[in-house]
């Protein structure tokens, strides 16, 4: 198994040396570069091609919302995980719904970190803390209505389909969900599939939010 490529993403030097050095001393991941900007993130991106990127959200030039929205649009494989010293940040709820895989606080411990990098690497959303369920149910509330093609697709789904959309809303794992409904994981897989091309989303991140902003599931 190849080592997990990152970039880390962050305009001071301090936060980026400090990543760099947990992650790299941490087996199977890779840091591959850094950025000090969203613009240069971008630029950084497409000439390596990293599997995640450490995106911090306040910074010059170009913020991290801005960064992960290019990102996630010229690269369908590049995940982006957010980094936030407030847990209860509308900007980082503006990156999960421009395309972020999930986030992390700034003072996240070293595996807690690479625990990170990896559930995002593997294509799950990063949604099992209860702090990023409560940021997604918070900023829900106030946010506008979901994005109206997709809103109208709602009935695409079948009744199995929104059922699994409600579990991945609820932070469960493809394994979690195959068990809560005694099927096997490819099959979750599969409805997970079909989920995000009938809605055109992009990832389960985007589902949870989409599943909460449409109300599917209740805030709170």
């Amino acid at each position: 198994m190849s080592d997990i490529r990152v970039l880390i993403v962050d305009d001071q030097m301090m936060v980026r040396e400090g990543f760099s050095v947990l992650l790299n001393a941490m087996p199977q991941i890779t840091v591959v570069g850094e950025a000090v900007d969203g613009r240069q993130a971008v630029e950084q991106v497409a000439a390596l091609r990293p599997d995640v990127v450490l995106m911090d959200i306040r910074m010059p030039r170009m913020n991290g919302i801005e960064a992960t929205r290019e990102i996630v649009a010229q690269d369908a494989d590049a995940k982006v995980l957010v980094l936030t010293t407030f847990d209860l940040d509308e900007y980082v709820y503006q990156a999960l719904r421009a395309g972020a895989s999930g986030f992390l606080l700034k003072d996240a411990s070293a595996r807690q970190l690479a625990d990170g990098v990896r559930v995002v690497a593997s294509g799950e959303a990063l949604l099992a803390p209860t702090v990023t369920r409560r940021l997604i149910t918070e900023f829900s509330k106030l946010a506008e209505a979901p994005r109206p093609p997709a809103l109208a697709r709602i009935g695409d789904l079948t009744e199995r389909e929104t059922e699994v959309l409600v579990l991945i809303a609820q932070g469960l794992s493809n394994a979690e969900i195959a068990s809560h409904l005694v099927v096997a994981e490819s099959t979750i897989k599969t409805h997970v599939s079909r989920i995000l091309v009938k809605l055109g989303l992009r990832d389960r991140t985007q589902a949870a939010v989409f599943a909460y902003e449409a109300r599917l599931v209740t805030p709170g």
